[in-house]
């Protein structure tokens, strides 16, 4: 083998590892809402079903949305978890959030939940498979991760081969490297007698008066 052919089959192999490093997931467990084209790859998938108001529902989703589930009267979400602490270094510094899965989020995130209070009469929620941290009964909290130690408006770095899901925290959606964004919405009409929504601590951005409306961050490749 001469120099040359030598020198290429080491630069080959290099890029192929940093391209493998590239696409790996940072380390930790955690979970984020799943698109349409599904969860990345070793993730697990769970789903929740949530009964929402019976009378006059007034749910809401962003036209041409990207969410994988179903989407009337009541709504069905489906959750992707990385349920090993394996991964390829640490979540890069911004402004966003992505879903608790486990007791404690990875490091540079601080803690928060919403808490949804579903549908009283005959309610019907069900839930199955690997979801996020929280409590699914006959209401709804999801525990989340967010940060704010950067710029939503500088790049990270994430796996940018397929599509995936954040949530905007106290900014606009963060930027990634190799991946275009679209923001997409989301509210449920939760009960309307005595309703009993909240949030603690770090949370997505939400508004909304006796709701939830939440602001995702839908990436997809260039």
């Amino acid at each position: 083998m001469d120099t040359l052919e030598g020198s290429t089959i080491l630069f080959v192999t290099l890029l192929s590892l940093c391209v493998g490093l590239s696409e790996a997931w940072p380390s930790g467990t955690y979970s984020m809402v799943a698109p349409r084209t599904g969860c990345p790859s070793g993730f697990k998938v769970g789903w929740r079903y949530q009964d929402n108001e019976d009378a006059g529902t007034q749910n809401r989703i962003t036209t041409e949305h990207h969410f994988q589930g179903f989407f009337f009267n009541d709504m069905i979400s489906y959750y992707c978890s990385k349920t090993s602490s394996s991964g390829s270094g640490s979540w890069p510094r911004g402004n966003y959030c992505i879903m608790r899965y486990g007791s404690h989020c990875p490091s540079g995130f601080s803690s928060g939940s919403i808490y949804w209070d579903d549908e009283d009469t005959y309610n019907m929620n069900g839930k199955g498979g690997y979801l996020p941290s929280g409590s699914f009964d006959s209401d709804t909290r999801i525990n989340y991760c967010c940060r704010s130690d950067g710029s939503s408006k500088s790049y990270i770095s994430l796996p940018h081969t397929d599509p995936f899901y954040l949530m905007r925290y106290t900014s606009s959606c963060q930027r990634v490297h190799g991946m275009s964004v679209r923001e997409e919405i989301i509210e449920m009409d939760d009960e309307d007698t005595m309703n009993s929504d909240s949030v603690s601590g770090s949370h997505p951005m939400e508004s909304g008066s006796g709701n939830h409306r939440l602001y995702y961050c839908y990436y997809t490749p260039y």
